[in-house]
């Protein structure tokens, strides 16, 4: 290759490219519930054709007053993950954090008496408002669509199971539930009321039937593996269809194994195989 063209395609990388990646990463406004907004990452693959949405759905943070501070959802080796397999990628802020702002719309009342099935399908409704929104998009395919929730949103993904939105294939549910790392009456830091999540999941399972895989690791601190296992066989036992896997310690804590760098290797080849039995 002459200096001259090896010049010519460096500069297409350098320049080019660059421009290309940010033209098909956007950040968006989705008409919420109740006339609300909200913000959104969407990113998308190569290609003009109308391709597969995954949606990715945050968690909330154990201190209420971090919630107004929170930025963009990236989880970089998710999104990338699912654009390498052909996926619009979207990461929308529900109601009541960061810029989208607003109510607070999963509050779950007291730790004593929590409503864990009213705020998860708030969290629902946020993430149906998503998907309604992107499948208008000329990109958007409006069937095989992938809903992925970590921690809070894996509880409002489970919720928005026990509706049957159309067009959704299956979901992935990192380490959902509700009410971890709370100051409990006798000072500790624990989850309040866990058979109040075992209830609602009971609930939400007594109408769902779309394919869940639930991923939980054995360290995780919000939600350890014996909760875990007692809110998948209560879903699964009232009619839900989910596919629990126990998952080995991972790092200092098991919570964070969805967002980490080094967690795919672990989880990969378990969505692999999920989305892959839903074809």
């Amino acid at each position: 290759m002459r200096r001259s063209s090896l010049a010519a395609l460096l500069l297409v990388f350098v320049f080019i490219w660059p421009a290309v990646a940010q033209e098909r990463e956007r950040i968006v406004r989705i008409p919420g519930p109740g006339g609300t907004t909200m913000i959104a990452t969407v990113m998308r693959p190569l290609g003009e054709t109308r391709q597969p949405l995954v949606v990715i759905n945050h968690g909330s943070p154990a201190d209420g007053a971090q919630r107004a501070k929170m930025a963009l959802p990236r989880y970089a080796t998710l999104s990338s993950w699912f654009l390498a397999r052909g996926y619009v990628v979207a990461l929308p802020l529900r109601r009541g954090y960061g810029d989208t702002g607003g109510k607070w719309a999963e509050a779950y009342g007291s730790c004593s008496a929590p409503d864990y099935l009213g705020a998860g399908l708030q969290g629902a409704s946020d993430i149906q408002a998503t998907i309604d929104f992107l499948r208008e998009q000329p990109f958007v395919a409006s069937d095989r669509t992938i809903v992925v929730g970590y921690s809070a949103g894996g509880w409002a993904s489970l919720a928005l199971s026990s509706r049957n939105p159309p067009g959704v294939a299956g979901l992935v549910n990192f380490a959902g539930g509700r009410g971890g790392h709370q100051r409990l009456p006798n000072g500790e830091l624990g989850n309040c009321t866990p058979g109040a999540l075992v209830d609602a999941a009971a609930k939400y399972g007594a109408t769902a039937r779309v394919p869940m895989l639930w991923l939980y690791a054995e360290n995780d601190s919000f939600f350890d593996s014996a909760l875990a296992e007692r809110m998948a066989g209560a879903y699964n036992a009232a009619g839900g269809k989910a596919t629990y896997r126990a998952l080995p310690p991972f790092g200092r804590d098991g919570h964070s194994l969805a967002w980490a760098g080094d967690g795919a290797p672990i989880w990969s080849p378990l969505v692999e195989s999920f989305l892959a039995d839903l074809r």
